[in-house]
């Protein structure tokens, strides 16, 4: 399985970047022993259409562009699920892998959300919660989170979270 986070904007140079690319790299040198093959990460411009409508539906089409037909997709979206704890998301993930799903893919929207193409498409809807936060660190718990489902699917200590979850 490949691990492919798209994401709607660049990071800058900067504390969040730095912790991304940290977790990023866990992630890919933890995964080759559990059958996933990388950790890559697809940045895509912010539309320039006027009306954010159009913005959205702009960066959906591009975003699903990149996402293989037969890959997993979790959306991030502040009106997803955020009841999940890691153990319950690592146990998904492990399912579609052990299932053959070829990708995963984590999508990240730009500053007006992610249209319902993108949506109805997402295996899974994931919210960091019920407040808004920025790009960047939400980039950073889609790879932290990335890291410790692997893991938890190695068995290694880094997760010490309620086993029986």
């Amino acid at each position: 399985m490949r691990l492919l986070v798209v994401a709607v904007g660049r990071l800058k140079n900067g504390p969040e970047r730095d912790l991304a690319a940290r977790y990023r790299e866990r992630a890919a040198a933890l995964g080759r022993g559990l059958g996933v093959s990388a950790c890559d990460l697809a940045e895509l411009p912010e539309s320039r259409a006027r009306r954010a409508a159009d913005r959205v539906a702009e960066e959906a089409e591009a975003i699903l562009a990149l996402v293989p037909a037969e890959a997993a997709l979790i959306a991030c979206d502040e009106r997803g699920r955020s009841d999940w704890p890691s153990e319950r998301l690592a146990a998904r993930i492990g399912e579609w892998r052990d299932r053959g799903r070829p990708a995963l893919a984590f999508v990240i929207g730009g500053a007006d959300g992610l249209h319902e193409r993108v949506r109805t498409r997402a295996d899974h809807i994931l919210a960091f919660g019920a407040a808004t936060l920025p790009h960047g660190l939400v980039r950073v718990l889609v790879l932290e989170q990335a890291y410790r489902t692997l893991t938890i699917l190695a068995g290694h200590p880094y997760h010490r979270g309620d086993p029986d979850a």
